[in-house]
């Protein structure tokens, strides 16, 4: 009877080592160096994505790296693009990818993360919290002489279903933006100062400027471009963020042209340090220029239609 107890000792030894895996995949930080990605990409329950676009994740990619793109997630119910993909379409997305609602998704792209972002800030918004991005993306992965690879993964589909509680409080909407106006809430513009100044038009937008009274604070100063394109350490960016938020209490809406850079700019005060009180306009600038009777600003004539 002996090969029994063996087999009983197998069991449970596998079943406490599954379980600490699973704890561990739960268990990193928002944002992982490559160093550390390095060894956590083998655990199983780490999913590695490629946010970038379908031509330049089948160029190369992190081995074993899906490929996830913003039209991926956006919805299609509204007049205008770039609105976050509903709960049921994020849910069949990666139902199809093979994701499950155990593991860990680590998210890079080849923009200082700011694509990546946009996906961690969805994914968070409905309840998903095991997301890590990979601090410097893929130029930091190169720079580590991380392997890169054109092969394509293999996985099975899945039955992808939030379970978490959803964040409702990291998403503010047209209306309760406008009547925040008035309660004295941070608003910051997160784009190019030609934007922000109303001399750049972006495609979707109907009029350049701003919404009235906002901050600009380009959410690329939060990133090291003379590095390895990773985010600045926390002392430089409490510098740049402490001038326009002058208490940790203070109600922060961050905007750009449709969410996306907003939403690193959402990362980098709420992930990193450590605002409370964080929302991201996903309608923002393309969504509010459409609004009649809004009010904006603006302190250029547009000269630059795009």
């Amino acid at each position: 009877m002996r090969w029994i107890k063996n087999i009983l000792v197998l069991v449970v030894l596998l079943t406490v080592l599954a379980c600490k895996k699973e704890a561990r995949a739960s268990e990193y930080p928002s944002l992982i160096e490559a160093g550390e990605f390095a060894e956590a990409q083998w655990d199983p329950r780490v999913v590695v994505v490629d946010f970038r676009k379908k031509e330049d994740y089948l160029k190369e990619h992190i081995p074993g790296a899906i490929q996830i793109w913003r039209t991926d997630i956006e919805s299609s119910a509204f007049p205008y693009a770039g609105m976050m993909a509903s709960k049921e379409q994020m849910e069949s997305l990666f139902s199809r990818l093979g994701i499950h609602p155990e593991d860990h998704l680590v998210v890079y792209d080849d923009r200082g993360s700011c694509d990546a972002a946009r996906l961690w800030w969805i994914l968070q918004y409905y309840g998903f919290n095991q997301v890590s991005l990979l601090d410097g993306g893929l130029k930091a992965w190169k720079g580590t002489s991380g392997v890169l690879t054109t092969q394509l993964p293999q996985r099975s589909q899945s039955e992808f279903v939030f379970k978490g509680e959803p964040h409702p409080q990291m998403l503010i909407e047209k209306e309760e933006l406008l009547s925040g106006l008035e309660r004295g809430w941070i608003l910051l513009d997160t784009r190019t100062h030609n934007e922000y100044s109303g001399k750049r038009l972006k495609r979707g937008a109907v009029a350049a400027g701003r919404i009235k009274g906002s901050h600009w604070v380009d959410w690329s100063e939060a990133i090291d471009y003379h590095g390895e394109h990773q985010f600045k350490d926390i002392d430089e960016l409490r510098e740049i963020y402490r001038k326009f938020i002058p208490s940790m209490e203070d109600t922060v809406v961050t905007y750009c042209h449709s969410g996306v850079r907003s939403a690193h700019t959402t990362f980098v005060l709420s992930e990193l340090l450590g605002y409370p009180h964080i929302k991201n306009y996903d309608g923002s600038w393309t969504e509010w220029s459409r609004q009649k009777g809004f009010p904006v600003e603006k302190d250029s004539i547009t000269v630059i239609l795009q």
